[in-house]
């Protein structure tokens, strides 16, 4: 009889030395699994992750404005609808004008003209855009071909123009404040741009580099926008009406 009872009783210790084990594992796996907090759905309706920075495009453009309306207006926009930010960047349409940050409105898409394939339409594109809406300008960084621009243009009138593909494009204005500051290298239109041996400095490259430093002085660094501002309202995506 007590042999039975000390069986009996090693078995439901066994049982409970069992059951103790399995609850530790149980919430020990439970802590390797993060808990999922979901976003509350974007301001206008379409996407549900948040985004944590705009991500700096090729090229855009950043009008002096606060009406979406006006800006939409001059771009002559086909099929409009409402984009978030998150939609907006990731270069899937056209043409995406975002809402205003600060004072400026900014438009980028492979709608927008490209200097280094026509720099005459480049030029009337940004003419028109400043005649229909005061301040526009105009940046450009490819890091894979290493083509840039930047422009400034108020009224109709370029005032400040450089665009750089292989070679000098487009050389109009004297070099800005800023430029100077800087230390932009804007090559002539007759001279080489050779690459920099071991151990000099790049000029192409640089002014790659500082490219969003110069619209940041100029107007904003689209990469540097605050958080609170990307989840404010839409903006508007859509065809350009034309070629310009």
């Amino acid at each position: 009889m007590p042999v039975l009872l000390l069986l009996l009783f090693s078995i439901a210790l066994s049982i409970g030395m069992g059951i103790i084990v399995l609850v530790i594992r149980r919430a020990q796996s439970k802590k390797l699994v993060p808990r999922l907090v979901p976003f509350p759905a974007a301001p206008c309706g379409g996407v549900l992750e948040r985004v944590s920075i705009f991500q700096r495009p090729t090229c855009w453009l950043a009008v002096r404005s606060r009406s979406l309306a006006a800006v939409q207006a001059a771009l002559g926009l086909h099929n409009p609808k409402p984009c978030s930010w998150a939609e907006g960047v990731t270069g899937d349409e056209k043409l995406f004008i975002a809402p205003p940050i600060k004072g400026w409105i900014f438009v980028v898409g492979t709608g927008l003209p490209d200097p280094s394939d026509d720099v005459d339409i480049c030029f009337r594109f940004l003419t028109v855009m400043s005649r229909k809406l005061g301040q526009v300008q105009f940046f450009s960084a490819n890091r894979i071909l290493y083509h840039h621009a930047w422009v400034q243009a108020e009224g109709g009138k370029i005032r400040r123009a450089y665009a750089w593909a292989g070679r000098t494009l487009w050389q109009q204005g004297s070099p800005t404040q800023a430029e100077k500051e800087l230390e932009l290298k804007c090559f002539e239109y007759a001279e080489t741009a050779e690459r920099a041996s071991f151990g000099q400095p790049d000029h192409v490259c640089l002014n790659i580099d500082k490219v969003p430093l110069l619209a940041a002085r100029w107007s904003l660094d689209p990469a540097r926008i605050e958080e609170r501002f990307l989840e404010s309202i839409c903006g508007v995506a859509g065809q350009p009406s034309r070629r310009y």
